[in-house]
């Protein structure tokens, strides 16, 4: 049964790629069900911006369902919900008023937290989950009703045209609404409490679609508020979207850093890469209202690459590790080791994701975070030293995070795939099965293409920013094999990036053989003096990411306890030292655990109500009627 299901998923993502492919090129249509659902019936839309996130939805599945025929073959991972997941993720794009798209939100909500909540011990995770998102969904219902109240119209296409005339007051506050909601779905903090708790606990291929698409459409909600259904907004719009990436950028990686469960370090670098996608998104609300509407196309653009990029490199690392969880039965990279020998389809894939998310040349999230950096190094353009403030900010922020990516992904990789095993289910690992290396590899070629590419893929976005951006032209030139940012601003060739470090490799590679055909000599490596090299001797996850606990610890705060076992007889004879040393979640101390520290007691206060006689209940219902009665 499964691998039928994952075959039918596979055929509606490559229907629905060719789909979204025709809307990126410039393909549009509308299509009205009037009697389907209530309240204008349903309603799909098809421009640019839809077809990018509809071919972004199905090309991204196509892999993973490939990896799920082998993944999943009892077909626990639910094949209904999982269609249902697909199915609703390609229509939240081209939803054309508002019942189709809560609809289709709802359905992409539920069906995920089904997915999730199959797993064993995964009902805290999922419960949370459920919560934030209908907490989301519940901002979003508000916020579409107050514009459809507004505009006298629950569709998407009469509130463009209706949005210039609304009082700011009311724009501001469907858009504080709005984003509210988007944000929450894409996992931005504070609002990302449910991600790493979610993302870990559902199968591996669902946790590559949540994470490398399903976040993106929170993504797709803040572009539509900020760029389109309500119009162009006051600057503060952007600043308020740029500072939460910079916080989401940061914070986010710092607690990747740390973590020594795999599934868990990718959730938190989903909230650093989000993070980076709305630090170009909030730059370009920022230019597009002081008139820099050229800078707001690039910044754009940069922000659209990178929400492609993501979904390539981080649904490659979420199947790499579902590979690697289900050759050991563990994601502890303390548990792990020595797999690069045992899996090296594997590791060679999760290398390709791990250095395209760390942003090196010249794989696909280099592109993207270059671009993103030569649209903030052109604020000085916009004489307002209080955005200029803000942007430098932001620049701090984004080249930290991508300083500390680095680090993590060397931890990451190193931890999981190099030295030597240190437990028995690494030792006796085993390499994935057929579709789920091809899958992996699938997404491994596209880190490379979309990197070395990037003349092709920058074109195309940049005519989706520009249905966005009406009148301002993309300073982005393709000259040759290179791209051209501001005429002579800043340039890059990936391509030829690549063809340097093809021709290096060779000829480190003819080198060597030609040093070896000289006359080699095989001897043992050198071990510092030690005869035997153990696991013991290695690195584990928690010495790497020790010095960074250390310099961030106003971050982490740690809580360190130590606990000496001594002889009864005498102190000076030690018979064990215990040390722990563990990090603590920053806005899960200071915001939701005083909240629901305030929620259990208004619900303990409440339970007094509950007395158990019928006629006390009929007393609420007088008193209840007479209020209403009186105020209403």
């Amino acid at each position: 049964m499964a691998p039928a299901v994952y075959g039918l998923a596979v055929a509606m993502s490559l229907a629905g790629a060719a789909l979204g492919l025709y809307g990126l090129v410039g393909g549009a249509f509308t299509v009205t069900v009037p009697w389907l659902l209530p309240l204008g019936g349903v309603a799909l839309e098809m421009d640019r911006l839809a077809g990018l996130f509809v071919a972004l939805v199905a090309l991204t599945a196509v892999p993973v369902s490939i990896y799920a025929v082998a993944y999943d073959r009892d077909g626990r991972g639910g094949g209904g919900a999982y269609l249902a997941f697909l199915a609703a993720m390609a229509v939240v794009p081209l939803a054309g008023n508002v019942i189709t798209f809560l609809v289709a939100w709802e359905l992409m909500s539920l069906a995920s937290w089904l997915l999730i909540a199959r797993e064993p011990r995964a009902g805290g995770p999922a419960w949370v989950y459920a919560v934030m998102t209908h907490a989301g969904f519940a901002c979003l219902l508000v916020g579409m009703l107050l514009v459809g109240a507004h505009t006298g119209s629950l569709s998407f296409a009469e509130w463009r045209a209706a949005a210039p005339a609304l009082a700011p007051a009311t724009r501001d506050i469907a858009f504080v609404l709005l984003g509210l909601g988007f944000a929450g779905k894409a996992g931005v903090i504070p609002l990302h409490v449910w991600l790493p708790l979610a993302h870990p606990a559902a199968p591996s291929h669902v946790s590559a679609l949540m994470s490398g698409v399903m976040v993106k459409l929170g993504v797709y909600g803040l572009i539509r508020i900020g760029l389109d259904w309500l119009g162009a907004g006051p600057p503060w719009w952007g600043v308020v979207i740029l500072v939460a990436g910079t916080m989401s950028a940061v914070i986010g990686v710092l607690y990747a850093l740390v973590e020594p469960d795999l599934k868990r370090l990718l959730a938190f670098s989903t909230i650093e890469n989000v993070g980076i996608i709305l630090v170009g998104l909030g730059a370009a609300l920022v230019f597009a209202p002081v008139g820099a509407g050229p800078l707001a196309a690039l910044a754009l653009v940069a922000a659209l690459y990178h929400t492609v990029n993501h979904a390539a490199f981080k649904a490659l690392l979420f199947l790499g590790a579902g590979s690697v969880q289900h050759a050991t039965s563990t994601r502890n990279m303390e548990d792990l080791g020595g797999l690069v020998k045992r899996m090296p389809w594997t590791a060679a894939c999760f290398l390709v994701g791990a250095v395209a998310i760390a942003g090196l040349p010249p794989l696909n999230g280099f592109v993207s975070e270059w671009l993103t950096f030569q649209a903030l190094l052109q604020n000085l353009d916009v004489a307002r030293p209080e955005l200029n403030l803000v942007f430098a900010l932001a620049l701090a922020g984004l080249a930290l995070s991508a300083g500390l990516a680095v680090a993590c992904f060397v931890k990451a990789f190193g931890i999981t795939f190099l030295a030597l095993p240190r437990r028995a289910e690494a030792a006796s690992a085993h390499e994935a099965p057929a579709a789920m290396r091809v899958a992996m590899t699938a997404l491994a070629a596209a880190c490379v293409g979309l990197g070395i590419g990037a003349t092709l893929i920058v074109p195309a976005l940049a005519g989706v920013a520009t249905d966005l951006s009406p009148g301002a032209a993309v300073p982005i030139t393709v000259s040759g094999v290179a791209v051209r940012v501001s005429g002579d601003f800043a340039s890059v060739s990936t391509l030829a990036v690549a063809g340097a470090f093809a021709g290096i490799l060779l000829l480190l590679v003819v080198g060597l053989r030609r040093a070896g055909a000289a006359g080699a000599r095989i001897a043992p490596t050198w071990g510092c003096g030690r005869i035997v090299q153990t696991a013991r001797m290695e690195y584990t996850a928690t010495a790497f990411a020790n010095p960074f606990t250390r310099v961030f610890d106003f971050v982490y705060r740690p809580r360190k306890q130590r606990v000496v076992d001594t002889h009864p007889e005498s102190r000076l004879f030690v018979r064990g030292i215990a040390y722990e040393s563990s990090t603590r979640l920053l806005f899960e101390d200071w915001l939701y655990a005083p909240l629901m520290t305030a929620l259990r007691r208004t619900t303990t206060a409440a339970r007094a109500i509950q007395s158990g006689h019928a006629n006390h209940y009929l007393a609420y219902i007088l008193a209840a009627l007479v209020v209403m009665l009186v105020f209403g």
